[in-house]
């Protein structure tokens, strides 16, 4: 299949690990130009090292810190003024776990900031470059929550819903002008957050983190952790023009966890 990705130029969020940098690096091997977003310098110039160049791709990054969405709004507006941006891929960490009924007001509020308002603030910035060449793919990497809630993932539940919803909205009003816009649900994925939520879930148990993973891997009927290249794998096809008619849907990647249709 030929995903005609080559020339793009994607901004990746989060791109520095897990999930976002497995999509940075997926998306340069089709020979997308990518400009990498987080908050660590030092990281994204290893990741920029590690980026695909065989295509005569260029690469760079911004760094910004979604907890601070006036800055990222001011440095992502300089970087349109001389590239415009045919895909577009919201991802940042998740909120901490905890019960909803224990979670400080504080705590919604800075995750509707970090994930909402920031994602937001990233579509406005890049749509009028979008429409302009009629191509366009925002992809923002959730959750599995917002088809089943996750125990233990009050906050991240409520919030990742909200911004399932603001993207079926953006879909619909988004459409006409050649822009797609989806959702990629991870399950369990191989990453850092994942090994800090067993952690937790052992220390709150007493049981060994070797057995809150097996009792993960045991709820997951492919009875193993996915690894972040196999997301990167849906982002890349979303991302193309072989999805053209795919939007405003959500993608559980999840090794089949999700008890919903």
């Amino acid at each position: 299949m030929n995903l005609n990705l080559k020339n793009k130029n994607a901004l990746i969020c989060g791109a520095t690990g897990g999930i976002g940098k497995a999509s940075a690096l997926a998306l340069a091997a089709e020979g997308v130009n990518v400009t990498l977003v987080a908050r660590n310098e030092d990281k994204l110039k290893t990741v920029l090292e590690e980026l695909d160049h065989h295509q005569g791709q260029n690469h760079t990054y911004l760094v910004a810190d979604f907890s601070n969405p006036s800055t990222l709004k001011e440095k992502v507006e300089e970087a349109t003024q001389t590239k415009a941006y045919h895909i577009l891929l919201n991802n940042t960490g998740g909120p901490p776990g905890g019960k909803i009924s224990e979670a400080k007001t504080e705590e919604f509020e800075a995750a509707f900031t970090q994930h909402l308002i920031c994602n937001h603030i990233l579509v406005q910035a890049l749509l009028p470059g979008m429409k302009e060449r009629g191509y366009g793919r925002v992809i923002n990497v959730i959750s599995t929550s917002v088809k089943q809630p996750l125990d233990g993932l009050g906050v991240s539940n409520t919030i990742r819903g909200a911004v399932a919803n603001w993207s079926k909205t953006m879909a619909n009003e988004l459409g006409e002008f050649g822009i797609t816009v989806n959702n990629i649900l991870p399950g369990a994925t191989a990453t850092g957050r994942l090994s800090d939520i067993i952690k937790n879930k052992a220390h709150k148990t007493g049981k060994t983190e070797e057995e809150v993973t097996q009792a993960m891997q045991n709820a997951i009927p492919a009875k193993r952790f996915g690894q972040p290249e196999e997301l990167a794998n849906a982002v890349t096809f979303l991302a193309s023009e072989a999805a053209s008619y795919i939007n405003g849907i959500n993608v559980p990647v999840d090794g089949g966890r999700t008890k919903s249709l």
